[in-house]
């Protein structure tokens, strides 16, 4: 076993907190480098926005292509948004809050909502008795047989890839995030955040029909949402749903265990690496969420034994679309045919 093996096998063993001190240094943001992960996102993303509506009146097709194209960017400005919820992205609170909020409209999601319901996952990831907020519904072996017929024919449709990732993440973004899900009594402020987002989404998209008709809403603004809500969708199931992610109920669960266990190192070749922000970096941002995604690299480079942990690549990643049970005996994530041989 090499020096690498031997340290992360130690990590393993030992709680994940101890990273947390060693993690701190990386937290503080450069300003010149997060300006320049704007700017050069958002120029992308309305480059790609004008040549598009420009290709309308060349060819559809061609304008399609581009919006699709265009959800990485757009992709890549949730991500941004997403370090905003974060508090890591500027110094100061207030820019971090109201940059999210603007790229909130863009990317169709209330910044206030979503950040909220992120902490909750952040807080209770991998917590079998605190599961139903900001997460993939995942039952258990035991909790799937005890349910009736209607109720596992639910949950098998839930979890199908046409569910889970085509029509799942297109009502995610157009319908479920219209409304404050999940804060529905917890105070204006989400309403607000829902109900302001909605008026300055709709106020933008009134002034793209005035100017182009219907055709830039449904062959650009359409295509680069779905595809960017697809992706966003897919790069969020597997960075927690894999084999052998972490799972515990209450008494046994530790937050920095189930941080480093129960999230993926998704090691995507470049440019899909730069194109999700680092994202993939799953485990290290669970671990330290204040951490600006263009700091990740660094530390992977200067801890090897982080870079080698729960790694899965593109291809791995595929076969976890397969997975659907959590079994609490093996500490698995089963299939339904692997949870029927089981229990067989």
């Amino acid at each position: 076993m090499t020096n690498m093996s031997h340290d992360l096998a130690a990590a393993e063993k030992a709680s994940a907190k101890v990273w947390v001190p060693l993690l701190a240094k990386y937290r503080d943001p450069s300003l010149a480098r997060s300006l320049f992960e704007v700017m050069v996102t958002g120029v992308a993303f309305v480059a790609l926005w004008v040549l598009a509506w420009l290709a309308l009146s060349v060819s559809y097709p061609l304008a399609l292509g581009l919006a699709m194209f265009n959800g990485m960017f757009l992709v890549r400005l949730f991500l941004i948004q997403h370090d905003c919820g974060h508090q890591a992205f500027f110094k100061s609170r207030a820019v971090n809050d109201w940059l999210g909020r603007a790229l909130g409209v863009l990317t169709l999601t209330p910044y206030d909502v979503w950040r909220r319901n992120h902490s909750i996952h952040h807080a209770h990831a991998g917590n079998l008795d605190r599961r139903g907020i900001g997460d993939v519904v995942t039952l258990t072996v035991a909790e799937y047989q005890e349910r009736s017929f209607m109720g596992r024919l639910k949950y098998r449709l839930y979890r199908s890839p046409l569910v889970m990732f085509v029509l799942g993440p297109t009502y995610l973004f157009m319908v479920e995030y219209r409304l404050p899900v999940g804060l529905m009594n917890a105070g204006w402020r989400y309403w607000l955040s829902a109900m302001g987002t909605n008026i300055v989404l709709a106020a933008l998209l009134f002034g793209v029909y005035l100017a182009g008709g219907l055709a830039p809403i449904f062959l650009i603004f359409l295509p680069t949402t779905i595809v960017a809500a697809t992706i966003g969708v897919w790069l969020f199931f597997v960075q927690h749903q894999f084999e052998e992610t972490y799972w515990g109920r209450e008494v046994d669960w530790q937050m920095h265990d189930a941080a480093l266990l129960g999230s993926s190192h998704y090691k995507l070749p470049q440019p899909l690496r730069w194109m999700t922000a680092n994202i993939g970096v799953h485990h290290v941002h669970h671990l330290y969420s204040r951490i600006p995604f263009y700091r990740l690299s660094e530390i992977l480079h200067d801890y090897p034994v982080l870079a080698e942990a729960q790694v899965l690549t593109l291809r791995e990643s595929l076969n976890c679309a397969r997975l659907h049970l959590w079994d609490e005996g093996s500490k698995r994530l089963l299939s339904f045919r692997d949870a029927r041989m089981l229990r067989a």
